[in-house]
């Protein structure tokens, strides 16, 4: 015999429970009709007259019972008593609730009627419509308290017991439509997990050869390289079901949900093998286990075993494949990145200058962009740009495009949307002569040291006393190439460069500012990395120091340095050495070429903004030989209403491009941002 569903054993609960609760109103009821009935004394016609004639009677009401007769009549109300009387509880009662039946003649309805002016004839109501009158307001109050009550509470236990449940998203094969043209730039990588769509397309032929396809692949990378999108692409490409869910999503504060979680997931998963699971930001559930001072036995750490045991366990996850993605793998536990569990790493770092230009091709499908948009320059220019950054920078450029009401995106915008993207918004920011001033000898500084020391791999861009982001000024370069090293000398001439501009103000102005804040924090980092990490001092090629990035990682509580005390007055006699000497070899730098930092300075405080084309013309020939100009690309000023006085009001168009023999930025010196 079928055993009953739930629902219908819960129906004869549920309607016994109702049935209870009427039955019990009606007795209430019932109870309460008696005792209002017990309050009345029973009086006769004539009582009733009497004491009206008397004045005793303060209330009095008149209402006829057609059901008894034509003239029955009920005669209630209430009279003061000749004596009072004490109740049984205690009380002094000096009036009466009185109730008369009987049969009323035109001349003794009339005889009461005037016998005091109380009297008042009610209409008349049958025993059903006072019972329905009675009755209504509890049934509603039942009514509202069975839909709003019990269904809440039904609805809570249904959602408690749901808790378990997995929250991955499910994603049919008719719902993928990313392939792997559309994750361009990262042939490896696309390399690297070919086997895997080939075993969801095929598994047959690995494992006739005695192959196994890797049971989990993890996806390395900094953010915004399109991690996400490449699982995308695989599961388009391999047309299979796709669950989609995050580190987070396991994570409760109940203890034991998040491991059923990951059970559920699994289980879901093998019910539509072959199919792929993507965990997003795996660290949240992944970091090693003891992590904290606590130690132990937490709900994460049994949602990471939950999810060992269901990766490489006794069970065979057969066809289902887990792909994570994370751009912290050094947190997370060794036992997750063992072969037979997250067996292969897939890295998705930067794009070089070929997958820009592959990335820029697929983006500008969706824009519609002028002929003047040559998109491997701007890939050139684009160095250190994710794939999210590159899409983010032609939208930007469209939406600059559509505020001055273009049709397609010009090369103005997407020089425009690059410095945005870069080095920040430019913002407009009061500043008095006096401080315009010690901003464009400042930054005059930097550019002109710049342009002097380096050696063309970071050439000057840009020069601005103009806000931008955080900055009262900058002084912008952009690197010609990828750089994937560095070498010692260019990491004195960046510790000079950033001299530049305190060197600058203190040979100008015989005074400091606080403008060089930034400044001096980032040469005290690339010296500190410089004798620490890089052994790029006389301490030799010592690493001083450990990581100390995790530290309640279980492993260290507290922050120990591996080195002695003189050991560590070495470091700080090398860091200030370097340090010093680059300040004065910034000093004897801007002393010497002193007139050029007047003309930069001066130029600035006209013009506001210099192309970095004119601060080697200054340097070269002493002088610039282009024309300087203030153009720059401006907002679209206000509507304003035109009158009969004035019949044209044309708002004012863009100004032109100030080009630049310069490649890419990558890099903002000084920021000025005292």
């Amino acid at each position: 015999m079928a055993t009953p569903s739930p629902k219908k054993n819960n129906s004869p609960l549920r309607s016994l429970l109702i049935w209870g609760i009427v039955i019990l109103a009606m007795c209430l009821l019932w109870d309460d009709y008696q005792f209002a009935i017990s309050r009345h004394q029973e009086w006769t016609v004539a009582q009733v007259i009497e004491a009206s004639r008397d004045g005793r009677v303060t209330e009095g009401y008149i209402k006829s019972d057609p059901s008894k007769g034509e003239k029955w009549h009920v005669i209630y109300g209430k009279a003061r008593l000749t004596q009072p009387v004490i109740a049984l509880d205690g009380t002094r009662r000096d009036h009466v609730n009185f109730i008369a039946e009987g049969k009323l003649t035109s001349q003794r309805f009339e005889d009461l009627i005037q016998s005091s002016p109380v009297w008042r004839e009610v209409a008349n109501h049958n025993f059903w419509t006072s019972v329905f009158v009675s009755v209504l307001p509890l049934l509603l109050l039942i009514f509202f308290a069975y839909f709003f009550i019990f269904r809440q509470i039904k609805n809570a236990n249904r959602t408690t017991m749901m808790f378990w449940k997995s929250k991955a998203k499910m994603v049919k094969k008719e719902e993928l439509k990313k392939t792997f043209k559309d994750f361009a730039g990262y042939e490896e990588a696309k390399e690297e997990v070919s086997e895997i769509v080939e075993f969801l397309k095929n598994p047959q032929k690995f494992r006739d050869i005695g192959a196994k396809v890797p049971k989990g692949c993890l996806l390395v990378g900094p953010p915004g390289t399109g991690k996400t999108l490449l699982v995308k692409a695989i599961a388009g490409e391999a047309n299979v079901p796709f669950f989609n869910t995050s580190g987070s999503d396991f994570v409760e504060m109940f203890v034991g949900l998040g491991a059923a979680r990951v059970r559920d997931t699994f289980d879901q998963a093998r019910a539509n093998a072959p199919c792929l699971i993507f965990i997003d930001e795996i660290d949240a559930v992944g970091r090693s286990r003891g992590a904290g001072i606590g130690g132990g036995n937490d709900e994460r750490e049994q949602t990471l075993n939950s999810l060992l045991v269901e990766m490489d366990g006794f069970s065979e996850n057969s066809g289902v494949i887990v792909i994570a993605a994370t751009n912290r793998p050094d947190v997370l536990d060794s036992a997750l990145l063992r072969p037979g569990r997250f067996d292969r790493r897939v890295t998705i770092d930067m794009p070089d200058l070929n997958g820009r230009l592959e990335i820029l091709k697929v983006h500008a499908e969706r824009f519609k962009l002028k002929p003047n948009v040559n998109l491997k320059e701007i890939a050139r220019h684009t160095a250190g740009f994710a794939g999210a950054d590159l899409e983010n920078l032609l939208n930007e450029a469209a939406l600059l495009a559509a505020r001055f009401n273009h049709k397609a995106v010009d090369r103005r915008e997407i020089d425009e949307a690059f410095d945005k993207v870069a080095f920040g918004r430019e913002r407009r920011k009061l500043m008095d002569a006096k401080e315009k001033k010690v901003t464009a000898v400042h930054e005059s500084g930097h550019a002109i040291v710049q342009a002097l020391i380096d050696e063309g791999n970071m050439p000057v861009h840009k020069v601005t006393i103009l806000p931008r982001g955080q900055s009262l000024g900058s002084t912008m370069m952009l690197p010609k190439k990828d750089i994937l090293n560095h070498t010692k000398t260019e990491l004195l001439n960046e510790i000079c460069c950033c001299m530049g501009g305190r060197v600058a103000e203190e040979i100008e102005f015989n005074e400091l500012t606080t403008g060089a804040v930034a400044d001096i924090k980032t040469a005290t980092q690339t010296a500190r990395r410089m004798v620490c990490d890089l052994g790029m001092s006389d301490l030799g090629a010592i690493a001083y120091g450990e990581n100390q990035d995790h530290v309640f990682l279980g492993k260290e509580i507290a922050r120990n340095r591996n080195y002695s005390e003189l050991t560590a007055q070495k470091i700080d006699h090398e860091m200030n050495r370097i340090l010093q000497e680059q300040y004065a070899r910034a000093k004897a730098i801007l002393t010497e070429h002193y007139p050029l930092i007047q003309q930069l300075a001066d130029a600035l405080l006209k013009y506001e903004t210099i192309e970095g084309r004119h601060v080697y013309e200054l340097v070269k020939y002493g002088k610039f030989r282009s024309k300087l100009s203030s153009a720059r690309y401006r907002n679209p000023p206000k509507k304003k209403i035109t009158t009969a006085a004035d019949p044209e009001n044309k708002p004012e168009s863009p100004a032109p491009e100030s080009k630049s023999d310069n490649k890419n930025s990558s890099k903002n010196t000084d920021e000025n941002n005292g």
